[in-house]
């Protein structure tokens, strides 16, 4: 039986989640499974990837055949760095504590990596929201700008006609004294 290490498509419309398996390479893509060995969310940013390590390190060394992007996944969570260095030790290049330290330095460059990139995207979510709200608040001000300018031009118009009916009752308030 040939093995495909594949993903196999859950979620909603518009929403896709998926499921890391083993599947023999004949099955449909969300058919009959061998084993489930992680989750594949591409919908967060990074995307997120919970791997049983141990279990998809097996299923490699055994032979089994990823599809490109479960190989990119696998690349980017380390199976085959383990793999490479699981090599070295049989080949008698350096022990196992060597590849397990160099696995571990790896691991927490990547885990840094990571973070710093978390970081970015939370400060430029940062900064386009105090973008959004200085343009806001100039909006804001440009309306109430307009509107206290047409208050102000009630006013005058309202204290224009007082004067005018003012202006027209002390009018005839004086042309009866000359009368």
């Amino acid at each position: 039986m040939a093995t495909k290490i594949r993903l196999q498509r859950h979620g909603r419309k518009g929403y896709a989640f998926y499921y890391i398996v083993i599947a023999d390479e004949r099955a449909p893509r969300d058919g009959r499974f061998t084993e489930k060995i992680g989750t594949f969310n591409p919908n967060t940013n990074p995307a997120t990837v919970d791997l049983k390590f141990d279990r998809a390190l097996y299923w490699v060394n055994t032979g089994a055949q990823p599809t490109d992007t479960v190989r990119n996944i696998l690349s980017n969570e380390g199976v085959y760095l383990m793999k490479h260095l699981q090599g070295g030790v049989k080949k008698g290049a350096f022990d196992e504590a060597t590849c397990q330290a160099k696995f571990d330095a790896w691991k927490a460059d990547k885990q840094n990596g990571i973070a710093k990139l978390t970081q970015k995207l939370a400060a430029e979510k940062k900064a386009a929201e105090a973008a959004r709200l200085d343009a806001e608040k100039k909006v804001n001000e440009e309306i109430a700008k307009k509107v206290a300018d047409k208050k102000a031009a009630e006013a005058a118009a309202k204290a224009g006609a007082e004067a005018a009916a003012n202006a027209e009752a002390s009018e005839e308030a004086a042309t009866p004294a000359e009368a």
